[in-house]
């Protein structure tokens, strides 16, 4: 039991959580002038762990995937009983979100229906090319920041957060065909069809250029009205990460073998805005 309670924390995949998926969330606090710490920290392990964690546990039971997939090489075997735990703490988070504002409960919610949407065999979005850009770009993109910025303290929801969220949102969602490469035969078995798949290697790397220019742009707009030089920065960043990113990309051929090649361009992309939050949110607290 000690062996299969690790591997359901193995498949929560936090280190996939907290470097790669929590830019959105941690994007949401630097549009928040005084930030309610302690409630924004909770709900990050929250959104994190309970949320993100719970849908990832439980999009991997449905997939029972041998091969390599985002953040493991080698996924250990679920049982039944994981199934069942994935939603029960998807379920705990959605309680304690709504202590929160009922706003915060209902994107919560639709992040967790949309989670649901996209693996459950009842409807299995991810194996629909269009309709599984739609659940990763709200509940890991545009969902994650809006989470971000009500945790922090943030009151109002408006055009700018919504055109804020947007711009997270797609920058996320611009390297997601590209994790779908390597996993093509996986894919195959189950019946899937990707993004990836329907439309070709060719497709994954435009996909990822626009959506990566115009994510960036939105987002430098808005940070560069709350705090010029932040704006500035970031746009700068952006850039050399982008020319860096579409050497690697364009170079890419859609083989099994380039998932390790893949996870660098998804860690090194993710953690260098990640990092770019926090050393944000350090400086200012420290100003």
């Amino acid at each position: 039991m000690a062996k299969q309670l690790w591997h359901f924390v193995v498949h929560l995949r936090l280190h996939y959580q907290f470097f790669i998926l929590s830019g959105g969330y941690l994007m949401g606090s630097l549009f928040v002038p005084d930030i309610n710490w302690e409630q924004f920290w909770l709900q990050f392990l929250n959104v994190h762990v309970l949320l993100f964690g719970g849908a990832t546990a439980y999009n991997s039971y449905w997939d029972k995937d041998e091969g390599p997939i985002g953040g493991l090489k080698s996924p250990p075997k679920m049982t039944k009983w994981m199934w069942t735990a994935s939603l029960l703490i998807q379920f705990a988070g959605l309680l304690w979100a709504y202590q929160i504002s009922f706003s915060y409960f209902i994107i919560y919610g639709v992040s967790f229906v949309l989670f649901w949407l996209y693996s459950t065999p009842h409807a299995r979005w991810k194996g629909k090319p269009l309709l599984s850009l739609v659940a990763i770009g709200f509940s890991t993109g545009t969902n994650s920041f809006l989470l971000g910025y009500l945790a922090a303290g943030g009151e109002n929801l408006g055009l700018q957060q919504g055109l804020t969220a947007l711009g997270v949102g797609l920058i996320i969602l611009s390297l997601y065909p590209a994790s779908q490469i390597y996993q093509i035969k996986e894919d195959e078995k189950r019946g899937d069809v990707t993004f990836a798949m329907k439309y070709g290697l060719k497709a994954v790397q435009y996909f990822y250029t626009s959506l990566f220019l115009v994510g960036v742009i939105l987002l430098t707009i808005f940070l560069y009205l709350e705090i010029e030089i932040l704006g500035i920065i970031f746009w700068v960043l952006c850039m050399v990460s982008f020319s860096v990113l579409s050497f690697f990309i364009f170079r890419l051929k859609g083989k099994e073998e380039e998932y390790g090649v893949v996870m660098k361009i998804k860690f090194l992309a993710s953690f260098g805005f990640v990092g770019f939050i926090l050393a944000t949110l350090v400086i200012s607290n420290l100003i």
